[in-house]
Parts: structure tokens; sequence; C-alpha cells
């Protein structure tokens, strides 16, 4: 399995995992990828790459010019009852006075399908700018219609977006996974006035996912940074067992004493570990219907397993225990589910680290046609297995037993 590790011990922006992701490509590639993000159409901006050091380590900057003038800010302003603007400026501290137009949210999803790139990539970045408008509407209590985005910072995040999109699409990566994300401390500046760190938006963007806060006193994680991770990585974790290819430091612009980058690690794991929520309740006054409904339900949310064990609770009443097994990105959604189809009040919570053996499923040709084999490899072990419902499926329009179409098709492959 193809995994890229991302390292963001110092943070994360767009364009620090742009440069990252930019790394790992081939020369030939880079070029490539600089001339087509120059050529699909992001209204007046430019993007290069140049090399940079940090702490003595060699990485890439990359460089992002809207209109001739670099950028590193965002702004978002919305408007008021009374027509009173309020920019706010929620990437970095550096305060801007350009007058510039001003976008909402239909019109960057306008810019984004006008570009010349392919629909997956167009859908994923309006997916991610969703998350950055949603989490600014969060915070300032507004619609998403009603936030206005500063056309500079627009252009800036949908660069950075864009390519990081491209990016992970070039690297055919099967699973993106990353450390916990340190976001910094202290305060930041803004129009509005000194907010903490993280700022509200990232720290909305973030919610379900691991962070903490390190010596460093800066804003270390962007709101761009935090929806782009929240979007591809499928896991937080320490660095998973694998074997390294290539290696990628996309670096920030400020100097602290320690390395400002992000470090992207791609290469091949032969098994899969990740962290898992398990959630269990105690339920005695629930029908059989019932909860096998629920467990239905549970399945199609995404659980990856729903089982129930018998027990005697108090009072000596019959009862059983409901376990659901799941990834931490949809633990809230499957708490609510739980509630809403059972009658339990209360849940428990266990993290666990999973281990398990990568697997894909491959089609092979038999007398009966194509039957579907699941293969599991890893830890030194591999295992194939006919998918059940082909089998049965046959089974059933031979009127043979689901031994019988094993035995005919392993004796047809000999």
């Amino acid at each position: 399995m193809k995994i890229l590790y991302l390292d963001c011990s110092m943070g994360t922006s767009g364009d620090m995992l742009t440069a990252a992701l930019y790394e790992l490509l081939d020369y030939n590639e880079q070029k490539d990828f600089i001339n087509q993000m120059n050529s699909i159409g992001i209204p007046k901006t430019v993007l290069s790459a140049e090399k940079s050091k940090k702490c003595g380590i060699l990485g890439t900057h990359i460089d992002i010019s809207v209109d001739g003038t670099k950028e590193d800010n965002i702004f978002i302003e919305r408007e008021h009852k009374h027509h009173h603007d309020h920019t706010h400026e929620y990437e970095h501290e550096h305060k801007h006075n350009h007058t510039h137009h001003h976008a909402s949210f239909q019109e960057i999803t306008d810019i984004i399908n006008s570009l010349k790139v392919s629909d997956k990539i167009k859908k994923d970045v309006i997916s991610i700018y969703k998350l950055i408008a949603e989490a600014e509407s969060n915070v300032h209590d507004v619609d998403v219609t009603e936030v206005h985005f500063h056309e500079v910072g627009m252009a800036d995040a949908i660069a950075d977006i864009t390519a990081v999109c491209i990016l992970i699409d070039k690297l055919k990566i099967d699973e993106i996974v990353s450390s916990p994300i340190n976001v910094g401390g202290g305060h930041v500046h803004c129009a509005h006035g000194i907010l903490p760190v993280p700022a509200p938006a990232t720290a909305f963007i973030l919610k379900n996912v691991p962070v903490y806060s390190g010596t460093v006193k800066e804003e270390l994680c962007t709101p761009t940074g935090a929806a782009l991770l929240k979007y591809f990585v499928s896991d937080f974790i320490d660095m998973p067992v694998m074997k390294i290819e290539k290696i990628g430091y996309g670096m920030g612009k400020k100097d602290f004493a320690y390395a400002n980058c992000v470090r992207a690690m791609l290469g091949f794991s032969q098994q899969a570990v990740s962290n898992i929520v398990e959630l269990t309740c105690n339920i005695d006054d629930i029908t059989p219907e019932r909860i096998g409904f629920a467990t239905k339900i549970l399945f199609e949310a995404g659980a990856l397993d729903v089982y129930t064990a018998n027990i005697c609770m108090k009072k000596s009443r019959p009862g059983i225990v409901l376990s659901v097994i799941c990834k931490q990105d949809i633990k809230e959604k499957i708490i609510r589910l739980i509630f809403k189809h059972t009658t339990t009040l209360g849940i428990r919570e266990n993290i666990s680290r999973r281990y398990g053996l990568d697997r894909k499923i491959e089609k092979i040709k038999t007398v009966f046609g194509d039957v579907r084999i699941k293969i599991s490899e890893g830890y030194g072990i591999k295992r194939t297995k006919y998918e059940y419902d082909d089998i049965a499926k046959i089974a059933k329009e031979q009127a043979l037993s689901i031994d019988e179409v094993i035995k005919i098709i392993e004796a047809d492959k000999k």
C-alpha cells in the first residue's frame, strides 16, 4: 500500500503542504506541475518554487503572487445590516491596506468550476474551500452565503488548495496519515482585535482532530492547512511502519529555533495501523427488531464492526452489550446514531490501536464466469478468499453447495 505520512510538528499551511508534496515529484514532473498551475486559469495568480533552508535543512518554499503582489494573508469580510464592514485577517498577522473586491462563496465556486482541471479536482477543491467557509460562518454567526473573502486571499487559497489536490492526484497515494498537529500558541492580531491561537476558524475546522500547543508561541496552523488535512487525512497517529521512498520538505517563511517545515514521507506499508474507537453500551429494554435495525444503520454509517453479546444486568434482567467499532473521524456521528436508534442512556469509549492486513479485491475468470476474490497481505502472510456473495449466487443458480462450487473452481485452475 502506497502511504503518505505528514509530519506536522511545526503546524501546516497551504503553501507548506504544496511545497512538501512538490518535492516528492521527479524533476521533470516538478516543471510540468509549475507550468500546469500557471495555466489552469486562477485569476491574476502566478505560482513559483524556490529553494529554502531552515535550520540547515534544504527544502522548497512556494511563492504565490496575485496581480503581481506576493500575498501571505487571507482576509475575510462580512457585511452587517448597517453596512459596517469588518475585515478579519484569519491566516496571518500582517495588515493590508489595499482596496480589493470581495468574493462570495458562490463566486469562488464559479471560479473553481471554470479551472482547467478534472471534475474530481474541482469537487475536491470546492469541498475543502467549503470547510473554510463553514468555519468562518460558524465563528461569525452568519450564513455561508454572507461570508465574503478578500480577493487576493481568495485567489491565494484557491491556488494552495488546487495545488495540493493536483499533487495528491499525481502521486497516486492509497492512504494519507499525519502526526497530531502543532497549532502553536499565544495570540494573533487581526482587524477585530487580538485572538487566541489557534484562530477561531482553525479551531473549528480541527474539531475531533488531535492537536497540541508546543513551545513556539506563534500561529503555526492556518485555516487552509487545517482544511486540507481534515479533508485528506484518514488518521492522525505516530508514523506507521513503512519503507520510505521519498522525503519532501515544505518550508514556511518565518524562522524559529525549530525547522519551520512540513515533512512529507512517501513510501510503502505492508500492513495498516490506525487508531480506532470502540463504543459500547449496556441495554436491557430494547426489542430484537430494533437492535437489528440499529445495527444496519450503524454499518451503513461507516462502522467497521457492530456486534452484541448477551449479559445479565441489574435486577437480574437479561440484556445485551452493543459494541460499535469505528474510525475517529466519524465517532460523533456514530454516537448520535446510537442514541437515536437505541434506548441507551450512556456510551463508553475506548481508543485502541488496530493492526490490519492490506486488503484488495480482484476478479478471476472461472467456469462459472467472473468471481471476486479477497486478497489479504502483511506481516509475512498472504490469504485469499472467494467473495461469499459471488459463490452463494453460483451455488443457488447451479443447485450446488458452496463447497462444491469452490471445489469445481479450484479443479479448473489446475
